[in-house]
């Protein structure tokens, strides 16, 4: 029989810190609440209404009035600040992250590994090593929850969101969509397996053979006859992930993951400069979320093979 506990254990890195601010809150809470429970009775009994006895009439005390508007106000300046910080550092991600694709289904977490292995309601990760969790939906919305890690992000259908967290101790944790997702959500539950980095070497070795992601995405890319426009007709794809791309309109827009899934899917969206908008065609219903996936992942190993170009402006 497990342990009962009245909080999970404290798995990740940001635990300690996601705790530390909770806490906090619980304490002021908790002693204002106390505090205007005792006022109440204390001034209710003091100043009830008597028989044949006037109120006398009172003077507003300023210095009395200053007190209970400066200091909940620096209270609440204190948690504004605290969880501020601490939201920016879990929104961003180190850049040395290993990044691991995660798609959510009725009913079912699909983990996919830079390397190649996949999993279904199961995540393998190393300890001490930061993990960027790229996530999306194929259907409606939910939340990929990991309570010993204090980690939870909705992943939405037709866009990318990412999470991520530092393992601090090897383990096996439970993982939950948080967000009411039809008649078998209460089904949608997984784990999470931190190990130590020789540990996670070995069960990738030891996983039947899978291709990686953007071994597969090169396979699409030919099949689908990307090549026989891009480096042609249309400029090539090297280079492209991660810079910024000029439109037609004078805007630019970042080409992330979120922009090359909306150009694979919808190609007139955003128009390159100096590019017609009928030059490719939509691949919407064409291609599934894992596919999109290892296209996305081919398009971003092209960065190693740049050419140098400076400004590269191109649509996938």
């Amino acid at each position: 029989m497990d342990e009962f506990r009245l909080f999970p254990p404290q798995a990740s890195t940001v635990s300690g810190q996601v705790d530390s601010l909770y806490f906090f809150l619980i304490a002021v809470t908790t002693f204002f609440t106390l505090l205007i429970f005792v006022m109440i009775v204390y001034l209710g009994l003091k100043y009830r209404r008597r028989p044949g006895v006037k109120p006398q009439k009172v003077a507003t005390n300023m210095k009395l009035e200053l007190t209970w508007t400066i200091i909940p106000f620096v209270l609440t300046m204190i948690m504004f600040a605290w969880g501020a910080k601490l939201y920016v550092n879990l929104e961003r991600p180190p850049a040395d992250a290993m990044v691991i694709n995660v798609i959510g289904r009725q009913w079912m977490w699909k983990v996919q590994h830079p390397e190649g292995p996949r999993e279904i309601n199961q995540l393998h990760i190393p300890v001490g090593r930061p993990v960027k969790l790229v996530m999306t939906s194929e259907d409606v919305i939910h939340s990929f929850f990991i309570p010993a890690f204090r980690t939870k992000q909705d992943v939405v259908p037709g866009r990318y969101n990412t999470e991520w967290f530092t393992a601090s101790k090897q383990g096996h944790f439970h993982l939950f969509c948080a967000e009411y997702c039809g008649a078998q959500h209460s089904g949608m539950i997984g784990e999470v397996i931190a190990m130590e980095p020789t540990d996670y070497q070995a069960w990738l070795s030891g996983t039947t053979p899978n291709v990686a992601p953007a071994v597969a995405g090169e396979k699409l890319f030919y099949t689908y006859n990307c090549q026989t426009c891009h480096g042609q007709r249309a400029p090539t794809l090297a280079g492209l992930y991660g810079r910024r791309v000029q439109l037609t309109d004078g805007s630019t827009v970042l080409a992330d993951d979120d922009y090359l899934r909306e150009s694979i899917l919808n190609p007139a969206a955003k128009i390159v400069a100096g590019y017609p908008p009928t030059i490719m065609p939509t691949y919407q219903g064409l291609l599934t979320e894992d596919q999109l996936i290892d296209l996305i992942a081919y398009i971003k190993s092209l960065n190693t093979a740049s050419t140098g170009e400076s400004t590269p402006t191109t649509k996938p």
